[in-house]
């Protein structure tokens, strides 16, 4: 199979766009963290203690998405470089991992997806007790 420039070229505006959305995750994710802390030094409540556990592990998961991302992201700018350069396998080959790179990004954001309902559930549960 012969892959041109342009193929990995198309790739690399989607991994962007993932990377963008990583990061705004994150951000929203250490607002709530922060505003959990300072709930949770006044109040001392346990529901509030599970959540900051619950954010630790996503906020983790979301700095292994991006570090996948970057990866991915690398690995399709070099892999444009060597097509470009007519160094058609090592390109072919960093275009695969691109690929895999972004997979493996995608599919930790859907892992911490789950985890986020899970976050939800929480504060169910305690509205539910009450």
């Amino acid at each position: 199979m012969q892959i041109s420039v342009t193929t990995p070229a198309l790739l690399f505006p989607a991994i962007s766009l993932f990377m963008l959305a990583f990061t705004n995750r994150f951000l929203s994710l250490g607002s709530r963290i922060r505003h959990l802390h300072d709930q949770y030094r006044k109040e001392k409540d346990e529901s509030i203690r599970h959540q900051i556990e619950n954010l630790r592990t996503r906020v983790h998961m979301i700095r292994r998405m991006q570090g996948f991302g970057v990866l991915s992201m690398l690995a399709c700018i070099f892999s444009m470089i060597c097509l470009f350069q007519d160094w058609i396998m090592p390109g072919q080959i960093l275009f695969g991992l691109s690929l895999v790179f972004l997979v493996a990004s995608l599919g930790i954001s859907f892992m911490e997806i789950r985890i986020s309902v899970h976050a939800l559930d929480i504060l169910l549960q305690d509205i539910e007790q009450k």
